[in-house]
């Protein structure tokens, strides 16, 4: 029997079986591409810890080493340690929330990994710790001066004296919680923070306190050296009562709100050691004062204690009940740890503020305020009853707030879990809420960076969508670790920019609809809104480079064109101008990653380049006429010649602003002087101007990369100062003569009035920026020299 198959019938199955086969190909496609977070399976709002935990789990289980018969062993690790590389870094985090793998076409790190050996022995030795807090450099002075007493390891992984260093400072670290901070920083992680706070060796032992300098541990490394050196540090007293001032300092202290832990010392209680109480008293700095009687001399006195209790808490009248006399509390041990903990469980609560005087209270004084709903009325954490204590120095007030009580006023707060606040004297309008961890170090540094910035809760209510003043506004989710990172930069950026930008935040999580009409995608989205118009902050999250872009703002670096505006100050240009162009698409991803860069290289090049860039989306004909075929396409256009449109572009492969600098500076005719051995004598040496020279080997990569800078030195502190340049491959004699042992090396020759001695003064920097301020420095030092030989005449 034949079947007959028309020719429709035959080109539909046709399209069915394609349509079939492109589903099944998507689906084995889209299933290859894991995101980073699910590569190492943590959620989006892991922190750096979680992910260097869930990153070392997976390497010990799938290194290489350990699987050496799975080909695909390597390609699997460099998956999870591409995805580990990224996530660390919060900068390489936030692009890739933002625009996924994408947004890292700059960044191709992950390529290279330790052994497994490392990752097992080496790798964030501290993690599993938790009394010790590895802290990286991002919150490191915030925590070190958050007003607690730290004591802070900075080891290298590959210190054999660091490891062997860790099980004592594990003990140490438990042996003393509650009495100072632990702290480890990798310096094989964070070098930069590690030299910046002057550290050469490993392990280096450093306590930290806020209000004075750091104090380097030299002693041996055991757990009683380590414990008597911390002690010298801690701030405790320790009173014998007796009868002559017991009622005086008891009084005293009650009158000001502090009780009073009692060791009642005789034949039938233990006595604590004095060592034990002093630590005591040092957990309990400024909460509760602690003294000891003995009975052997003050039998009447002990006499009067009718509890048998060794230790007991003896809080001021009506702080445990308003009808009861008593205001005793009985501790049955001796264990410091547990003394501590028990006193803490027993301190009064915070001051609860009630719905109608809430906006009086806190129009009159800075207040942090935690905010709860009924059942979670007492805080889990007894520590941060601290917080009074510690806090008090910036007179700020601690206290609580039920909104289960007043649920409007929560509302109006777009308050709806519980959280924190800080309010900074001016009632209700101007506060913010704390996003980061609810652990005591990171509330103190939350609340003495807010008190004196000048960041503020949005919502629809105050949203400055028509305010005639600009404001910086903060996209956020509360989740988002590059969200939480943002937000201390963006305070310190506030204190600076004060009566000229306000600073808010708009939780995305709370008012969807509001990020939903400005388009906003990913999180942190900042954006300067200046009446009508709205400019997005696309650089790091430092204050520093928020500072840069809103004067950027202000003082715009890059000429925006239009198609007249090009032809106008481009190709009619002056015969001795030059220009960098960037022709761009908003659409497009490296154009957004290179435009806080161009801009960054654009402030650098002020009265040397021009710069400016046009929108190709939006004037698409001239950029084709232009022959711009790929963005970014970036273009230098020399002086005008008799050649028509002459240009270069850009091949390199790097993006960032140094290496566009470089790029561009190439293009300028030279500025310093070639100088031979009779023209150094002669010119420099002899002669009465003051010199700055670059000895330089032409075969020398450090020396080229060089070379345009100091071409921009030299015409920084052109009319003053002259550049000269000695080629050490021609002129090897001069350059032996001269001590030079090293290329490039720059040295500065003043004149002071006589022959200049050859080895001039060498200058360790290779910022041209950095140079010119240091010759400036020394010609003033020289002048004022002058100046004083002349009066003394």
């Amino acid at each position: 029997m034949r079947v007959w198959l028309n020719k429709d019938d035959c080109v539909r199955d046709l399209k069915r079986l394609i349509l079939c086969f492109l589903i099944l190909y998507m689906t084995v496609l889209v299933g290859t591409e894991q995101d980073f977070y699910s590569l190492l399976e943590v959620s989006k709002t892991a922190s750096s810890r979680e992910i260097r935990q869930a990153f070392k789990k997976l390497a010990l289980k799938l290194h290489p080493d350990k699987n050496p018969n799975n080909p695909n062993a390597h390609s699997d690790f460099l998956k999870i340690n591409r995805a580990y590389e990224v996530l660390k870094d919060e900068d390489l985090r936030k692009k890739y929330d933002k625009y996924g793998e994408k947004g890292l076409t700059d960044n191709q790190s992950g390529g290279q990994y330790e052994s497994w050996n490392y990752y097992r022995y080496d790798f964030g030795i501290y993690d599993d710790d938790p009394e010790i807090i590895t802290l990286e450099r991002r919150e490191f002075d915030a925590a070190v001066n958050s007003g607690e007493l730290w004591f802070v390891n900075f080891y290298s992984p590959g210190c054999s004296h660091c490891h062997d260093l860790a099980p004592t400072w594990r003990d140490f670290a438990k042996e003393v919680d509650g009495l100072l901070r632990i702290g480890a920083v990798n310096c094989g992680d964070d070098r930069m923070l590690c030299r910046m706070k002057g550290v050469n060796s490993y392990p280096s032992l450093y306590i930290f306190r806020a209000g004075m300098d750091a104090v380097k541990y030299h002693g041996d490394r055991s757990k009683e050296s380590l414990v008597s050196f911390a002690m010298q540090h801690v701030r405790s007293t320790v009173t014998e009562l007796r009868k002559e001032n017991m009622n005086n300092v008891i009084r005293t202290a009650f009158a000001a709100g502090i009780g009073w832990l009692i060791n009642i010392c005789s034949k039938d209680r233990d006595c604590l050691t004095s060592q034990t109480l002093l630590r005591i008293s040092g957990m309990l700095e400024g909460l509760v004062n602690v003294g000891w009687i003995d009975c052997t001399t003050q039998e009447n006195i002990c006499e009067s204690f009718d509890n048998k209790a060794s230790v007991a808490l003896y809080l001021p009248p009506g702080v445990i009940s308003d009808n009861k006399e008593d205001q005793s509390i009985l501790i049955n041990s001796l264990d410091a740890k547990e003394i501590y903990l028990e006193v803490m469980q027993n301190l009064p609560d915070f001051e609860l503020l009630s719905a109608n005087t809430l906006e009086d209270r806190l129009a009159h004084h800075r207040w942090l305020l935690f905010f709860y709903f009924g059942k979670n009325e007492k805080s889990n954490d007894p520590e941060l009853k601290k917080l009074k204590t510690l806090l008090k120095n910036e007179h700020i007030q601690i206290g609580r707030f039920d909104c289960s009580s007043a649920p409007d006023i929560c509302s109006k707060l777009y308050i709806f879990q519980p959280c924190l606040a800080i309010f900074k004297g001016q009632g209700t309008k101007e506060y913010e809420i704390h996003h980061g961890k609810k652990i005591l170090y990171d509330i103190l540094a939350f609340a003495k960076e807010s008190v004196n910035s000048h960041v503020t809760t949005l919502g629809p209510q105050n949203f400055p969508a028509s305010e005639k003043e600009p404001w910086l506004v903060d996209f956020f989710a509360p989740w988002c670790p590059p969200c939480r990172a943002l937000l201390p930069e963006l305070r310190k950026a506030s204190k600076h920019l004060y009566g000229q930008l306000k600073f808010g935040t708009l939780d995305c999580t709370v008012h969807e609809g509001l990020c939903n009409r400005y388009n906003i995608q990913a999180y942190p989205t900042t954006v300067v809104f200046n009446q009508s118009s709205i400019h997005e902050y696309e650089g790091h999250h430092s204050a520093e480079q928020i500072l840069e872009f809103i004067e950027d703002l202000k003082n715009p670096s890059v000429i925006s064109f239009t198609p007249t505006t090009f032809n106008e100050l481009v190709k009619e240009r002056k015969r001795d101008e030059v220009w960098m162009v960037d022709f761009y698409s908003p659409w497009c991803q490296p154009c957004q990653l290179l435009m806080p860069e161009w801009k960054r290289m654009a402030r650098t090049l002020t009265g040397l380049i021009n710069v400016g860039s046009i929108d190709c989306q939006q004037y698409h004909s001239f950029c084709s006429q232009e022959d711009v075929r790929r963005y970014p396409e970036i273009r230098f256009y020399p002086k005008k010649s008799n050649k028509k449109d002459q240009y270069h572009s850009y091949s390199g492969w790097n993006r960032d602003a140094y290496s566009l600098r470089i790029w561009g500076l190439g293009f300028l005719p030279q500025a310093s002087i070639d100088l031979t051995p009779s023209t150094f004598n002669e010119k420099v040496l002899q002669g009465q101007k003051h010199w700055v020279i670059d000895f330089y080997a032409p075969w020398c990569g450090p020396c080229q990369n060089f070379a345009p800078e100091f071409e921009l030195l030299a015409r920084m502190i052109k009319g003053k100062v002259k550049a000269g340049k000695v080629d050490c491959q021609a002129h090897v004699q001069t350059c032996q003569k001269a001590g030079i042992r090293a290329y490039p090396s720059v040295r500065f020759y003043p004149y002071e009035g006589r022959k200049k001695n050859i080895w001039g003064e060498h200058i360790d920097s290779r910022d041209a920026k950095e140079i010119a301020a240091l010759i400036y420095e020394k010609l003033e030092n020289l002048q004022d020299h002058e100046k004083r030989n002349k009066d003394e005449l």
